[in-house]
């Protein structure tokens, strides 16, 4: 499978997001700005520019039902963009950081937004009715480093988060008056914010792109010495897999249905990860080329039972070191791919299309094929 449509936006690109209706993307050119484009007549034109932080904005997520737009930026602040008439209205989000914010995602309700900083601190956001404004409360205390992604569980309570200090956390981020307690988790209900569920210690080295699969049973994340890690039975005792790939890095993975992870990164080419009937992940091929690996040569598998504070320690294991032949580089990206958003709409159970961008300023869109829904 290749890429349906490439379009060229920039020389750089920090983060994307797109419209509820997919006719308009948001992009950050790598500076303190957000472009806006709208496809008109096959043409993808600029229609708005939002200029309000003082430096390179970091993230950025469009919520879904209520149409606004949250900006994170290393200026330490947050806005929130409501459109009234033509014109887009920021409102100020009081962090209180004193490092750079890095990454911001809405949750599934959109009543909240999580924001990861170099601070080591995780801002929970919410609307508070009565003062008219976004206020923030922080999970401090936790993280040893940057924290570089965050992603909600689909019941908006738990945020999961990854970081630089080499490890992945669950945190609970109940709060009075917003959440309720019938969450339809398994957990127990008197969880307080800021409550940390677990932490994951199965890599060493930094962490980055951590997603939940569209029932929250599984969580995936990706390891800067080109391991994926996937996680089951979220709770007291967790089992966990990591797959080892013998090629450069990944920065960010999205689930595309239960059984099927696509992780992009430095190599420019998104790799396909698939669950078998057993539950065990592995490689299966790369998008973005005519020649699929041949299916002799599998990546290392390791499945592991994590108990207590020895999350990561594995208990048994299987492993095939067999290394892949050359392939052929480049394709629809040329540099290194930063963000994967999908493209779906409110209700939709599973991806059928995405879309990535890099640091060469491209907005990829790939289709999925139908045996990606299984």
């Amino acid at each position: 499978m290749a890429a349906v449509a490439v379009h060229q936006f920039a020389q750089c690109i920090t983060c994307h997001a797109w419209s509820p209706d997919h006719t308009m993307v948001a992009i950050c050119p790598n500076n303190n700005e957000v472009h806006i484009y709208k496809s008109l007549l096959d043409k993808w034109e600029r229609v708005h520019v939002l200029q309000k932080h003082d430096q390179i904005i970091s993230g950025i997520d469009w919520s879904v039902r209520s149409n606004r737009i949250v900006t994170v930026s290393h200026d330490r602040n947050s806005y929130v963009w409501n459109q009234e008439a033509l014109e887009w209205v920021p409102t100020l989000v009081i962090l209180r950081l004193n490092r750079a914010a890095l990454c911001v995602q809405w949750s599934p309700k959109e009543n909240k937004f999580a924001v990861g900083s170099g601070a080591k601190t995780v801002c929970i956001c919410y609307y508070e009715q009565e003062n008219n404004w976004w206020v923030s409360k922080l999970i401090r205390k936790r993280h040893n480093s940057s924290v570089t992604s965050v992603a909600w569980h689909p019941n908006n309570i738990l945020v999961a988060t990854t970081s630089t200090d080499g490890k992945c956390r669950i945190f609970s981020t109940f709060i009075k008056g917003v959440d309720s307690r019938d969450s339809g988790t398994s957990l127990p209900s008197d969880l307080k914010f800021g409550e940390q569920i677990v932490q994951l210690d199965l890599s060493f080295s930094w962490t980055f792109g951590v997603k939940w699969s569209p029932s929250g049973n599984t969580l995936a994340y990706a390891g800067h010495n080109s391991m994926i890690y996937f996680v089951d039975d979220i709770g007291p005792s967790p089992s966990a897999q990591n797959v080892a790939f013998h090629d450069l890095p990944l920065r960010d993975v999205l689930f595309v249905s239960e059984r099927m992870v696509i992780g992009v990164g430095f190599d420019c080419n998104p790799m396909v990860f698939t669950a078998d009937e057993r539950g065990i992940w592995s490689f299966v091929k790369f998008l973005d080329e005519r020649k699929i690996a041949p299916s002799g040569s599998k990546y290392g598998s390791q499945f592991s039972e994590a108990f207590g504070k020895l999350y990561g320690q594995s208990k048994h294991g299987v492993s095939n070191d067999a290394v892949e032949p050359s392939r052929p580089r480049g394709g629809a990206h040329e540099n290194c791919i930063t963000y994967i958003v999908p493209l779906k709409k409110a209700g939709d159970n599973t991806v059928k299309s995405f879309s990535t961008s890099g640091l060469d300023g491209k907005v990829v869109i790939w289709e999925l094929e139908n045996e990606a829904y299984n």
